[in-house]
């Protein structure tokens, strides 16, 4: 009888920014916006050879009742100007950007995707996400005019556009040649043009065919339009289940969807988010997760979590004390517009009453209901537990690895970089160094390719 290889696991780093997982108050939190928090965070990750390191996206602050929402970490930088200066202090770590394909262009976002890899030699990726709010929009000329309906149709037009854009180059053209004065093969370099019903662009695209061919593609939604988008077009998804069962469910059902589109299973790699918290021992760890989990829900940040359902101010309730005994105020005005933790209560008057029952059942105060009904952290224990934990949900195909979330920044990927990644290694399932060069080449992905029908076209 043989046994199946160990899967090797794919580890990334999401540099925490604003998000509902951050501790800036904690002492040993630093900025959120300085370069030399960005570079540290992304050393540690090369040191610890992880596969890429994450940004996500934030198109506007976050508000609550028509004020900036400050229990979060204010702002981001740019995305595009971040990864530049990374790829300058890094050799080999991926660098993958969310980059929104409601409010950007295909033309811009392309070219600088294509300038990342060649900055970075091989090393850029975009993480593909929609938005369909009008808060959002109000930021852009276009402000909220495409329905929520239309928000994957727009995405899969703009991906496509944007392959278009980069096939447009195959990477031949430029010979170079000073004996002959002949510096283009091809001066139909770059020609394109896409009419459809999203875009209708014509011209000459400006950035020669990068190292990747086309950067790495990441996808972040869940439902079913989101993974049927993931299974058509992406290379990786980042997942939401880090638990076994859910996690395997999620796994089974993206990879059955690729052979329609003539893919294999190791053509996309599923890559949930994780949080962790590491101890010496498990019960120290159980420990400081308990601790963790108290300094992210506040009692402001539970109050204020309580309004995106009930829709209306709290601000008079006491966080320690019992739920509000009136109902949510239902209806299209949100008093948290643009966040998604509004989005995913569908029917508020139903969750108020489920919540209800949870708290008189455990005799939970609001910060404590919420605390309880909010995501703790995925991995809790020593460093030993922590590996074991990892390595069984990648080996029972509940993931291909996971995107580490810390909630400190820019020191809280060190821990697990220092004692963690050596357990792997050890087990034989974690690269000790990396073995190529390229963001694909860390994925075990294949290097894109330019259509047949193109390359045919242009030569």
């Amino acid at each position: 009888m043989t046994t199946a290889p160990l899967k090797q696991i794919h580890l990334a780093a999401h540099f925490p920014g604003v998000n509902n997982t951050t501790v800036w108050s904690d002492p040993a939190a630093g900025s959120h916006i300085d370069f030399d928090s960005f570079v540290h965070f992304a050393r540690t990750a090369e040191r610890a050879k992880f596969d890429f390191l994450f940004l996500a996206e934030g198109l506007r602050l976050r508000e609550q009742g028509g004020k900036i929402y400050d229990l979060d970490v204010v702002g981001r930088p740019d995305t595009f100007t971040v990864l530049a200066a990374l790829a300058a202090v890094t050799d080999r770590l991926g660098l993958t950007g969310t980059i929104n394909s409601t409010f950007n262009e295909p033309y811009e976002v392309a070219r600088q995707f294509a300038s990342l890899d060649h900055l970075s030699d091989g090393r850029a990726a975009w993480n593909v996400v929609t938005s369909w709010d009008a808060f959002t929009g109000e930021n852009f000329r276009r402000g909220g005019f495409l329905p929520r309906e239309e928000r994957y149709s727009r995405a899969r037009e703009f991906l496509a556009t944007a392959h278009e854009l980069f096939d447009s180059w195959d990477g031949s053209e430029i010979v170079a040649d000073a004996g002959s004065g002949t510096f283009l093969r091809d001066a139909r370099a770059g020609a394109f043009a896409h009419k459809g019903p999203q875009f209708d662009i014509e011209g000459r695209f400006n950035v020669p065919r990068s190292p990747q061919g086309r950067p790495v593609i990441f996808q972040a939604g869940d439902s079913a339009e989101g993974r049927e988008f993931a299974a058509s077009d992406a290379d990786a998804i980042f997942g939401r289940y880090g638990t076994l069962d859910e996690g395997r469910k999620f796994f089974a059902d993206v990879k059955r969807r690729l052979a329609k589109y003539g893919r294999t299973h190791d053509q996309l790699k599923i890559l949930p988010a994780a949080t962790f918290v590491l101890g010496d021992t498990d019960a120290e760890a159980r420990e400081a997760a308990h601790e963790v989990r108290r300094l992210q829900v506040s009692g402001q940040t539970a109050i204020k979590y309580l309004e995106h359902v009930w829709n209306r101010d709290l601000s008079g309730y006491d966080p320690d004390g019992p739920l509000p005994d009136i109902d949510p105020e239902t209806g299209e005005n949100t008093i948290a517009l643009g966040r998604a933790s509004v989005r995913q209560f569908r029917d508020p008057l139903e969750t108020a009453r489920q919540w209800r029952a949870l708290a008189e059942a455990k005799n939970l105060s609001i910060r404590e209901l919420v605390i309880a009904t909010t995501s703790g952290q995925t991995f809790v224990g020593s460093a030993a537990t922590v590996a074991e934990q990892i390595n069984t949900l990648v080996q029972a195909d509940a993931a291909d690895g996971f995107i580490l979330v810390p909630h400190i920044t820019p020191g809280g990927l060190d821990a697990f970089t220092d004692t963690v990644v050596p357990l792997l290694q050890e087990r034989g399932v974690f690269r000790s160094e990396y073995e190529g060069t390229t963001l694909r080449d860390h994925l075990g992905l294949t290097a894109a390719q330019v259509p047949s029908g193109r390359r045919a076209a242009t030569s």
